[in-house]
């Protein structure tokens, strides 16, 4: 868009009525007023969490349950509820949620405690002190003042994946260190076999009270969608159908209510780029497609330069028609990924580390590889493309892009 073009493109921008009212309602970390069909488990954690308002110490929770069934909504929906509660009546409790996603936060258990230690205003260093150290003076601060601390680890099985349980045993046992202060812990896992793996010490000291959410079914996503669609847009922008489509979409990635509320977001984000003034079943197609494009792209761009250089060679095979829809096997790779390592200036690694890579692609869900017999010849893998063919192109220009291919 040329300077001229774009001197009026932002004053008509502002001209336009807007398909929004209010796009926050539609995102992830959104607390609606209501929470529709999860009152069962919503009166579960309050009644689980209620002793806290008299000071005595809830039970540690253990809640699980698929991305996108209204976990970590319903746990900072009755959270929230239970501080103004504890604030109006003047009881010492606190609540302090994080999400063991984030590599700044929950990496390692030094950064861990670091960062629990710093919500209380102690300022510690990013590194360089011992991890004892830092439990120590969390252990202090913590226990300064009558205390009830109410600890949120949202995707802890990501927590224990980076660090192992061993931050989780001395979690549970923090209480046996405090004497005027307790905590309770809140473990939040899309990870239905997680605890499975757990030491069984650490276990039976997380899981005191269990609790599973089910996937939402397609109806039960149409109505969080209506809900949340009336907070979210003008009247009258939505096309027949909308709503439908959006949720059974959800419904076939096993009821992530998430999914259908991004779905809808962003179909919202691309009538308005097309200057369209209602949302259609055309641009939930056109979102899903951004959607998939997008998360592909953003899985690719976080590997190192061996997985790019190897899923590069994959996509050349099968973009310049060498495997006429037929599978493709490692052996085939090879040589183009040897001669676009060359290109980068990498040294190759053995084809056997190579077909690692691989597996580790297919974990990913860009690929499909499953290992085959070729008789006296060995084993293999056999390839295929697990991403729509309308990512392919954008996916390998990315990928040459960050080569400099």
């Amino acid at each position: 868009m040329q300077q001229k073009e774009l001197d009026g493109f932002f004053e008509k921008f502002l001209k336009k009525e807007p398909l929004f009212i209010n796009k926050r309602s539609l995102q992830g970390n959104y607390t609606p007023k209501t929470v529709p069909h999860r009152e069962d488990q919503i009166n579960q954690i309050a009644g689980v969490l209620a002793p806290a308002l008299r000071m005595e110490k809830p039970s540690n929770v253990f809640i699980y349950g698929k991305t996108g069934t209204g976990k970590s909504l319903c746990i900072n929906y009755v959270t929230n509820n239970l501080l103004l509660t504890a604030e109006r009546n003047k009881i010492p409790l606190k609540i302090i949620y994080l999400n063991c996603k984030l590599k700044r936060i929950a990496d390692t258990e030094y950064r861990l405690m670091a960062q629990l230690t710093r919500e209380f205003g102690v300022e510690v260093p990013a590194t360089g002190l011992p991890t004892e150290e830092i439990y120590k003076l969390f252990v202090k601060q913590l226990d300064k003042e009558k205390l009830l601390l109410v600890l949120i680890l949202d995707e802890i099985d990501q927590l224990v994946h980076k660090t192992g349980d061993g931050i989780l045993y001395t979690l549970t046992r923090i209480n046996t260190e405090l004497k005027n202060s307790e905590v309770t812990i809140i473990g939040i896992s899309n990870d239905l076999i997680f605890v499975d793996n757990l030491d069984p010490r650490v276990k039976s000291s997380l899981s005191e009270e269990e609790l599973v959410f089910p996937p939402y079914n397609a109806i039960q996503l149409q109505s969080i969608l209506k809900q949340r669609a009336k907070e979210a847009f003008r009247e009258t922008v939505l096309e027949d159908g909308v709503i439908e489509k959006c949720a059974a979409y959800a419904a076939r990635e096993h009821g992530d209510a998430r999914r259908a509320l991004e779905l809808l977001r962003v179909a919202g984000e691309i009538a308005e780029r097309n200057n369209d003034n209602k949302i259609r079943i055309k641009h939930i197609d056109d979102a899903e497609d951004k959607i998939d494009r997008d998360r592909v792209i953003e899985q690719v761009n976080s590997q190192p330069k061996q997985f790019k250089l190897t899923l590069y060679s994959i996509l050349n095979v099968c973009m310049n028609g060498n495997s006429n829809g037929n599978p493709i096997f490692t052996g085939d790779i090879y040589e183009i990924y040897r001669e676009a390592c060359n290109g980068c200036g990498l040294k190759p690694l053995t084809q056997r580390r190579v077909s690692d890579i691989i597996a580790e692609l297919d974990m990913l869900g860009i690929i499909n590889a499953r290992v085959v017999s070729k008789g006296r010849y060995g084993r293999t893998r056999e390839i295929k493309l697990a991403i729509p063919d309308s990512t392919v192109p954008k996916i390998n220009n990315v990928l040459k892009e960050g080569l400099g291919l």
